[in-house]
């Protein structure tokens, strides 16, 4: 494909320094450039894993459901 693009001077300094680096021609840097931006930003993020962590809430056993309903409501939750 062939087309033409309005680079900012800033950038095109950077793709110079780079071409430069690389030994590699202007229209290789800017394709490996282009190839390795696009491609980095399909990868996920890396986030923190979200970690909870428990505390006794002081309210008796809750391996019932209907007795630790009844525990917080009182008899005549329903």
């Amino acid at each position: 494909m062939r087309t033409t693009l309005t680079i900012d001077d800033d950038i095109a300094a950077l793709v110079e320094q780079e071409v430069r680096k690389s030994g590699d021609s202007l229209k290789g840097t800017v394709n490996r450039l282009l190839r390795e931006g696009l491609m980095a930003s399909r990868e996920p993020v890396p986030t923190k894993a979200f970690v909870v962590t428990p505390f006794p809430l002081g309210i008796g056993n809750c391996d019932k459901i209907s007795e630790l309903i009844e525990e917080l409501e009182g008899p005549y939750h329903r």
